[in-house]
Parts: structure tokens; C-alpha cells; sequence
């Protein structure tokens, strides 16, 4: 099978192609990953070809789609912060590159699988049991989770409209190896092995449900393998936790106080708490999480940031440079 894998640079992409690397020998990776500054190529094995470009390129995104048995679409902008600072590339990358990745399908009858987030149904209330379902209302709350549930309505209609072989996913909060500093975990393991003190917005009590990256990509093929076209299947490993939890329990990992935090001012819109119902998943297709305890896989992504200190240097003081100017 050949696979191009967009944005396979990025966090959750690069964990995917090595992944599919050690369980599928036979497969033949194409990365496309237009290398913005949250994608890195030190991610990726060197077997794996790569081709540096923009999924709303129409000529380089045609050859790699018709020359493709399978479409995993990772590539996006994906953070909130940023998305509130400049919404421009996230209708770029986000609603364009979809739209062009689509066309691109739909001439070449290639099979697709659209990789989304659970934030396209915008939050849920702190107190209760309530999860999202595929039949949830999308509710988007941030320029990122509305250009992220436009990209979805467009797959569902593509494949309605035009009969593109589609499925689509929408997951949790991953965390796991090679993700950016600037995301919330790895940027308060990175502060803390930097003897800086980790920030926490508000009063840390918005719940996250939270899988680790290879559990969600072992999900992703399984609907690949498995599932119905044209479905949505939500991934999710019942890991709900607050964030203040989160630094708690990070910093008793790493040797410190639960409470050598500081407070800074929560972000505008900031969704209350995201629950994924992954039943459908789990019956349907018999897909199970590997990693059933949170406390366990944020250990080993805390021991992978203490080993892999080269890799995410070269990003950390621009990181926080940005975010001393944002107040964040």
C-alpha cells in the first residue's frame, strides 16, 4: 500500500508514520508536510520519503494523491492561541488544504481518512457524565475548532455529493514524543527541566481527555482497516483530568512541589471540559487503548523530553517569547 501522510512532520503525523513503520513493513510512506514551524523533519525516520509543500497546492498535492492508494490528512494548524492571535492560516490550511486534498480524492478514487478533534463540538459542563458522540451538534468555540468543523462538514459532504471514500476521526487531547513545546504538556515539562516554574491558566479546573499519540493512531487505523465509509468515529481512552491535576501530577513526577506553579490569566473562550464517548469505536471496530493509565504514559513522556533534549531546544526560547508577549 502506498500512503501519503500530510502534515507527517507534525506531532501526532511523525508518530503515526513510525508506527504504521513498525507494524506494516510493506507500506510505502510519502510524507507532505509543508514544514511551518511546528513541523519538524527530525521527527521522521530517513527511509520515509518527504516532499516539502502546502496541502492547498493543487499541482503537488494532484501527483501525490494519484500516485497514492490512501490519504491520512494530519495536516493543520492546531492551536488555539494562535488561532486567536491570526485566524488566516487556519482557513488556509485547515478549510483550503482540505478542499484541495478532496478534489484531489475524488479524480483519483484514492481513499481518505480526515483526522479531526473533539473540539469541533465546542465543551461540555464540569459537573455530569455527558460525552461527545458522533451525533453530537458541532458547537466550535475558537477560529481553530471552526475551520476544523468546516474541514469536516466538507468531508462528509464530498462524500454524500461526490462518492469519496472517506472516513473520518475525531479525537482527544494526544501526548506523547515529538510534540511542540508550545502545547500544554511538553511546555510545562520543558519549563520545569529549565527550572521554570509552570503556568497554568485560570484556576486549572477545564477538564482535557487525554490519550497518548500511539493509542490514537492505532485507532486510526483501525478505521482505516475496518470502518464504514463515510462514518465518524470518535478516539478517546477515557483519560479525563483536569489541568491543574495534570501540573500536579507532572511536577511530582519531576521531583517537585504539587504546587511550584503560577496562575496566568485564562485565554478567552477557553472550553470547559471535552469527553469522548469512543464506544462505537470499541464495539464496532474492537479497538482497545494501550495505555490505560495517564499517570504511566505522562512518566514516559516526561522521561522521552529528559533524553530527547536536542530535539525540542532549537523551539523553546521563540516559544516563550511568544508567550510573554501574548501575557500567556
Amino acid at each position: 500500500m502506498k500512503v501519503l501522510v500530510t502534515g507527517g512532520a507534525g506531532f501526532i503525523g511523525a508518530n503515526f508514520v513510525r508506527l504504521t513503520l513498525a507494524t506494516r513493513p510493506d507500506a510505502e510512506i510519502t510524507v507532505l508536510d509543508n514544514l511551518t514551524y511546528a513541523g519538524n523533519q527530525a521527527s521522521l525516520p530517513p527511509e520515509v520519503a518527504f516532499v516539502k509543500g502546502d496541502v492547498a497546492d493543487g499541482d503537488v498535492v494532484d501527483a501525490l494523491v494519484g500516485a497514492s492508494d490512501l490519504v491520512v490528512h494530519f495536516a493543520a494548524e492546531s492551536h488555539n492561541d494562535n488561532s486567536l492571535d491570526d485566524p488566516s492560516p487556519f482557513v488556509h490550511t485547515n478549510l483550503i488544504g482540505t478542499f484541495t486534498l478532496l478534489e484531489a480524492a475524488r479524480r483519483h478514487k484514492t481513499r481518505y481518512h480526515h483526522i479531526s478533534t473533539d473540539e469541533v463540538y465546542g465543551d461540555l459542563p464540569l459537573e455530569g457524565d455527558a460525552k461527545f458522540t458522533p451525533e453530537t451538534p458541532y458547537n466550535p468555540s475558537s477560529p481553530y475548532s471552526s475551520t476544523k468543523a468546516g474541514s469536516d462538514l466538507m468531508v462528509r459532504a464530498w462524500v454524500r455529493s461526490f462518492g469519496v471514500a472517506a472516513t473520518i476521526s475525531n479525537c482527544s487531547n494526544n501526548y506523547g514524543p515529538y510534540q511542540h513545546v508550545e502545547k500544554f504538556i511538553p511546555r510545562q515539562i520543558t519549563n520545569v527541566l529549565d527550572g521554570v516554574r509552570p503556568k497554568l491558566y485560570g484556576a486549572g479546573l477545564n477538564v482535557r481527555d487525554w490519550i497518548h499519540v500511539d493509542d490514537h493512531n492505532s485507532g486510526v487505523w483501525a478505521i482505516i482497516d475496518r470502518g464504514r465509509i463515510g462514518e465518524t468515529y470518535l478516539i478517546g481512552a477515557d483519560g479525563e483530568v483536569n489541568n491543574l491535576t495534570v501540573v500536579r501530577t507532572l511536577l511530582e513526577l519531576m521531583g517537585q512541589e504539587p504546587d511550584a506553579f503560577d496562575h496566568v490569566n485564562d485565554r478567552p473562550g477557553h472550553d470547559l471540559r471535552y469527553a469522548i464517548d469512543a464506544s462505537r469505536l470499541r464495539s464496532e471496530l474492537g479497538w482497545e487503548p494501550q495505555y490505560g493509565d495517564f499517570r504511566s504514559g505522562l512518566a514516559a513522556t516526561i522521561d522521552w523530553y529528559r533524553e530527547n533534549e536536542a530535539w525540542w531546544r532549537p523551539a523553546k526560547l521563540a516559544t516563550e517569547l511568544k508567550y510573554e508577549r501574548l501575557g500567556r
